[in-house]
């Protein structure tokens, strides 16, 4: 569940009472919530995210708290500076956004690679960097992003 924060925002307490709701109806039968916080501001009228380290680590200290139980809940997060930092803040394992494709594909999958060996992040949870690859090669994308995830073929 995509979960904006914006602390300015009355609508947000009731995004979070509905998050926690959510969160502990999911626990209570074992199942997986994946929230996905952001910090977020409205600026002319549009919600913008805040990928700084110190706003991600907010939102993620604030999804932790939701529901009864974090027992059977996981993380999506983006890819963000001083990521290692960002994980030692939270023991929930996290799957890592894709983000839009920007820059040279090898940057981010080496930013990727780099990410999957921290100890929470367990995998990737990928759109548009492997459905839009620049060359067109999605085949290729994909499979380089599965042996990031799973090591290489033997």
């Amino acid at each position: 569940m995509l979960t904006r924060i914006c602390l300015g925002d009355p609508g947000t307490v009731a995004t979070l009472e509905a998050s926690a709701r959510a969160v502990t109806e999911l626990a209570s039968h074992g199942v997986m919530a994946m929230v996905e916080p952001f910090l977020s501001v409205r600026q002319e009228g549009r919600v913008r995210n805040l990928p700084d380290p110190d706003s991600t680590i907010t939102s993620i200290n604030i999804a932790a708290g939701l529901g009864v139980t974090s027992r059977h809940t996981w993380l999506k997060l983006p890819v963000v500076d001083e990521l290692k930092r960002v994980m030692d803040a939270t023991t929930l394992p996290t799957l890592l956004l894709g983000g839009d494709p920007s820059g040279h594909p090898d940057e981010t999958f080496a930013a990727w690679g780099r990410a999957l060996e921290l100890p929470a992040v367990r995998g990737l949870v990928v759109g548009r960097a492997l459905l839009f690859p620049p060359d067109g090669d999605v085949a290729a994308a994909v499979d380089i992003a599965s042996r990031l995830v799973h090591g290489p073929r033997s």
